[in-house]
């Protein structure tokens, strides 16, 4: 199995055992390909749920850019619930696993159509 394989299983097992969800694997590895190369660095591939500006960045360019949602307070809505399920004491909250679980929150899985 190669890096990017580790990887989903890494974020599949996330879900499973700390978001209560049992993942679409064909799902959660389009939208870990869709992150590119930030999977690998360490910085990039968390989501620092505590900072505003990160928030307002996922908001921008993954909830309005990449899944075509109008802004407005459901999205600051959906991220919050996400990083709740994930857990607000959970130190790594790995952008793979947030996205793919905001995918589904707003029910976008045709963008990975």
């Amino acid at each position: 199995m190669g890096k990017r394989d580790d990887l989903i299983a890494k974020y599949a097992d996330d879900l499973k055992n700390k978001c209560g969800m049992t993942p679409d694997m064909d799902l959660l590895k389009k939208v870990t390909i869709g992150c590119g190369p930030s999977i690998y660095d360490a910085d990039a591939s968390t989501v620092a749920a505590s900072q505003e500006s990160e928030l307002d960045t996922v908001k921008k360019n993954f909830l309005i850019k990449k899944l075509g949602l109008k802004d407005g307070p459901e999205l600051g809505e959906g991220l919050n619930a996400v990083i709740e399920t994930y857990g607000k004491s959970e130190r790594n909250k790995y952008r793979a696993v947030v996205y793919y679980m905001l995918v589904k929150h707003f029910g976008k899985e045709a963008v990975y159509g």
